[in-house]
C-alpha cells in the first residue's frame, strides 16, 4: 500500500488545474511573481533542512566502536541559537518586501473613491446574486454570466451584490474581491493577453454556488468597440 501511495498522490494532483500560474495580466503578472518567491524561500529551507537531516543521520548513526559511547552534551550554544533566530527574519523580510510593494503597485490601480476614476479606464458595474452575474457598461449594454474586455488597457469593475456576499475571481487576470451587499468594491487591471478566461464565485454562495461561473472574453480594442456598439 505505501508502495501505491505517490502514484495516488500524483492521480489526485493531476486534477489540480494551474491555469493560475499563468497570468494573463497586470495584477495576475504580480501575484504569481510572489508565489514563485515563496515556493523558492519554502524550497530553500526545505533542502537545508533535509541536508541538515542527512548530515546529522550519518554523524551520530550508532556505530559498533560507538555503541556503548555517550554523546557530549552541550548546555548552549548562543552562536547557533542567534542564528536560528536571525534566519526567519531575513527570510520573512525577504518575503515581505517585494510583497508589500506588489500590493502597493496592484491597489495604486484602483480608482479612488467617488467618482475618481481614471478617465481612459472602461468601467463595467457587476451585479452578483444567487446564482449569476450582470455585467452592466457605461453605454447601458448588458450581459449575464459574460464579461468582454479589451487587451492593453486598464479596466475597473464596480461589484455589489443584491442578496449575499460572494466574491468576484478569474485566476488569470485578478485576485479574488469580496462582493457585498450595500458596500461597493472596486477592482482593476490590465488585460494583456485575448482569450477567454474562466470566472468564478469565490465564496459559499448558497446551494447554486457550483453554478456561479462566467466568461469573461478579452479581445482587440477595435473588436471590443465593435461589440460595444451592437445591441
Amino acid at each position: 500500500m505505501k508502495k501505491l501511495l505517490p502514484l495516488f498522490t500524483l492521480v489526485l494532483l493531476s486534477g489540480c488545474s494551474l491555469r493560475v500560474m499563468d497570468p494573463a495580466s497586470n495584477s495576475a503578472e504580480k501575484i504569481t511573481d510572489l508565489i514563485y518567491l515563496s515556493f523558492a524561500i519554502m524550497m530553500l529551507v526545505l533542502a537545508v533542512v533535509f541536508i541538515l537531516f542527512v548530515l546529522f543521520i550519518r554523524k551520530y548513526k550508532e556505530r559498533p566502536e560507538t555503541s556503548d559511547k555517550i554523546p557530549e552534551e552541550k548546555k548552549e550554544n548562543k552562536l547557533l541559537e542567534v542564528t536560528w533566530t536571525v534566519i526567519p527574519f531575513i527570510l520573512l523580510a525577504i518575503l515581505a518586501v517585494p510583497t508589500v510593494k506588489a500590493t502597493y503597485d496592484i491597489t495604486s490601480t484602483i480608482a479612488g473613491s467617488g467618482d475618481d476614476i481614471a478617465k481612459e479606464a472602461v468601467v463595467v458595474d457587476v451585479k452578483a446574486e444567487q446564482f449569476r452575474w450582470k455585467f452592466t457598461y457605461e453605454n447601458g449594454k448588458k450581459t449575464m454570466d459574460e464579461l468582454v474586455l479589451p487587451k492593453d488597457q486598464k479596466v475597473t469593475l464596480r461589484l455589489n451584490s443584491s442578496d449575499v456576499i460572494h466574491s468576484f475571481w478569474v485566476p488569470r487576470l485578478a485576485g479574488k474581491m469580496d462582493v457585498r451587499p450595500n458596500k461597493e468594491n472596486r477592482l482593476s487591471f490590465v488585460p494583456q493577453v485575448t482569450g477567454t478566461f474562466q470566472g468564478k464565485c469565490a465564496e459559499f454562495c448558497g446551494a447554486g454556488h457550483a453554478n456561479m461561473r462566467f466568461e469573461t472574453k478579452v479581445v482587440t480594442q477595435e473588436e471590443f468597440e465593435n461589440w460595444l456598439a451592437t445591441e
